[in-house]
């Protein structure tokens, strides 16, 4: 199945969300389940550059699909579409380096 847009990988994976504890708790299980699989992404990068592993890009792909399907998760705990995170993101970024990226935006940025 191919993945239209941002939304529609959202609908499709919440069908695989636990909902039997209530929204605090799925909230406190996915913030910890972003943590963790942010983690294994981290750590196969850091096999790979620092010890000198075999890279393994379809692992990090695994990985980061567990990665979005947390932020998938706890956008919709907290009432947001994937797209309009994603709209948010580049806003806020756009803001803050509204001719791209600079080290001096980035030193001396408000806030």
């Amino acid at each position: 199945m191919a993945i239209e847009t941002l939304n529609h990988y959202q609908v499709q994976v919440l069908r695989t969300a636990n909902e039997s504890h209530g929204r605090d708790w799925e909230k406190m299980v996915c913030g910890l389940g972003l943590a963790g699989e942010a983690g294994e992404v981290t750590d196969l990068i850091k096999k790979e550059v620092g010890h000198g592993h075999e890279a393994k890009s379809l692992k990090v792909m695994e990985e980061l699909g567990d990665v979005l399907w947390y932020v998938a998760r706890l956008s919709d705990l907290y009432g947001y579409t994937l797209s309009e995170v994603a709209t948010f993101n580049v806003d806020k970024l756009k803001a803050r380096y509204p001719d791209g990226f600079s080290t001096e935006r980035s030193v001396n940025r408000a806030g």
